[in-house]
């Protein structure tokens, strides 16, 4: 009898240890898709993911009520996070303002960073980009009533103030309309306190890509108005690591492959839907 139980317990254990090896589990079946090593294959293992965004930006990443932020930028966070096996509910979303993106990056504060991330040079010696998956355009927002400002020309005269954000593209752009950048540009960390700048009368416009100006002006139209004057082309990318070409290129193939099935519209129909136009295509550079 004792050799009786002693066979049926390893049989049962031998049973339990094949069906394991068999079945699996459903992470490491995500995780192994990836080349060993991998950031996707390491993401994928640990089932969640941090994702730098912007928090006050409406249309592309701006935090409600329930604490997470909504818009354009989040909807492709979660199409990269879905392809990589994890759910919603497991993404970390972490506020990503202009001045801290490269920071965060390469700190590992965030695994990767998509918030209104213009792609230029100097940046890229910081971190690699992926994308870019939309072109913005800088313009000019203002109170509704304002006549006197039509473009970025007006502050060539010295008495108008703009307002920006601090290590933003669009605070070094204007700098080369002002007459004085110590008196007329003011920095914030963050666009929503540039919209109560304009808001008070301590500046005379905001300035930053036309896509967020337009979140802006949708949430009070009676208020604010965008001038429709785009003069910079803004490319968006993702922030990765930087020399991490193989995170980099699979983040490009997900999203080329989201514009063609569809779920790029699924994310713009769920955040920006006819307040932009969408693209027409989407031309990825593969830096």
């Amino acid at each position: 009898m004792r050799l009786t139980r002693i066979a049926a317990v390893a049989l049962t254990a031998a049973l339990a240890f094949g069906a394991a090896a068999c079945g699996g589990s459903d992470d490491d079946a995500t995780s192994s898709k990836f080349a060993a090593g991998s950031t996707m294959e390491k993401l994928a293992k640990a089932g969640k993911i941090k994702i730098g965004t912007k928090f006050d930006q409406p249309l592309f990443g701006l935090k409600g009520l329930d604490g997470k932020p909504a818009g354009f930028d989040v909807e492709i966070g979660k199409v990269l996070a879905k392809e990589l096996g994890i759910d919603a509910d497991k993404i970390e979303w972490v506020e990503a303002t202009s001045k801290v993106r490269e920071d965060y990056i390469q700190q590992d504060k965030v695994d990767l960073v998509v918030a209104t991330y213009t792609i230029n040079d100097t940046r890229k010696e910081k971190v690699s980009f992926a994308g870019p998956y939309f072109i913005a355009g800088q313009d000019i927002l203002v109170k509704k009533d304002n006549t006197s400002i039509t473009g970025p020309e007006s502050f060539q005269a010295g008495d108008k103030k703009v307002c920006s954000v601090t290590g933003s593209t669009p605070a070094k752009n204007i700098e080369q309309y002002l007459k004085d950048k110590n008196t007329q540009l003011v920095l914030f960390d963050v666009y929503s306190k540039c919209l109560d700048a304009l808001s008070n009368g301590q500046v005379d416009a905001l300035t930053t890509d036309n896509v967020i100006l337009s979140g802006y002006a949708s949430k009070e139209p009676d208020k604010y108005k965008v001038l429709g004057q785009p003069f910079t082309r803004e490319p968006y990318g993702i922030g990765v690591k930087k020399d991490d070409k193989v995170f980099r290129d699979w983040i490009n193939d997900v999203l080329e492959a989201a514009f063609k099935d569809g779920r790029y519209k699924a994310a713009w129909d769920a955040s920006i839907k006819d307040l932009i136009k969408i693209p027409d295509s989407l031309s990825i550079q593969r830096y």
